[in-house]
């Protein structure tokens, strides 16, 4: 079965301080998202669709668009590619763009914007995180026996290991019942509480070092579009006056969840994960590349 990879990669990146989606990383200058799209054609996707803001264009197509033309999976086939851009002309036409805005919308408008490029059970990511290509294998896997209507997955991570040395993170919480969502809570400002636990700064509230954290690795059929459509709207609507609110996938799962309209398999996954928040994160994570070519996990070079 044809199955796409998503990638966001339109963000600003302000806590991180720079276009991290980009910054080579890797052994030989790698980003990281170049992981995971070769862990992704390992697994078993055939095409990318890349969400970036259009001034990145010319940049992506010659890290990674150019390259993955010339790219072709075990079975030998091509892997296609397509772009979608997030920007403000994706809105609709009751909504004013307050002047104080200048980030994008959030991962929810993100993946609305790819719509027309995406015509089947697809997994969506976030640029600036590795995965691992455990994650990847089972995604796939579940990706091909995916009813079309009614049904999405989520690739969950433990909360202690998706953590940065150098700040706060946000990660949308999860409750989770016999490999079922339950309900999903976004914490903005994960870190350590004065107890010398886990908390979240903003609301105060005692986070569990073993809690199932999203990490936006997704996994929907095509009829998720609607639903984001939706939901989007719903945003502007009552937070759109906000010039910093930002619509979040996993509130919008959530959302279609709660309202009885979409059940969320938990999947489960031995890949240990590791992104860049802050540019403090980047020796980190470099090394623990570094150890991965190292171990054979990956070649010498990933994409031709």
């Amino acid at each position: 079965m044809k199955t796409t990879l998503v990638i966001m990669a339109a963000g600003l990146g302000s806590r991180y301080g720079g276009d991290k989606q980009t910054t080579g990383i890797g052994p030989h200058g790698e980003p990281l998202m170049e992981y995971s799209i070769y862990d992704a054609i390992r697994a078993g996707f055939r095409k990318v669709v890349f969400i970036i803001r259009p001034e990145s264009k010319p940049v992506i197509e010659e890290l990674f668009g150019n390259r993955l033309s010339r790219f072709r999976t075990d079975a030998g086939e091509a892997v296609e590619v397509e772009y979608a851009f997030q920007d403000f002309s994706s809105v609709p036409s009751f909504y004013h763009i307050p002047p104080e805005r200048k980030k994008p919308f959030g991962t929810a408008h993100a993946l609305l914007c790819a719509a027309e490029a995406v015509q089947e059970p697809f997994c969506v990511i976030n640029a600036d995180d590795y995965y691992g290509i455990d994650a990847y294998r089972v995604m796939y896997d579940a990706l091909t026996t995916l009813p079309p209507e009614g049904f999405a997955l989520m690739v969950g991570y433990i909360l202690k290991n998706t953590l940065s040395e150098s700040g706060t993170v946000s990660r949308g919480i999860c409750t989770v019942e016999n490999g079922i969502l339950q309900g999903i809570t976004e914490r903005l400002k994960i870190g350590p509480s004065p107890s010398g636990g886990l908390w979240d700064e903003d609301s105060r509230v005692a986070l569990r070092p073993d809690d199932i954290a999203s990490m936006n690795m997704w996994g929907f059929a095509p009829s998720i579009f609607p639903a984001l459509r939706r939901e989007f709207e719903n945003f502007l609507r009552t937070a759109g006056d906000n010039p910093k609110a930002e619509c979040y996938l996993p509130s919008v799962v959530d959302a279609e969840r709660a309202a009885g309209r979409l059940s969320v398999r938990v999947l489960t996954s031995s890949a240990q994960w590791f992104g860049m928040t802050y540019q403090q994160d980047a020796p980190r994570v470099a090394e623990s590349l570094r150890a991965l070519h190292a171990a054979g996990t990956y070649p010498e070079t990933l994409l031709p």
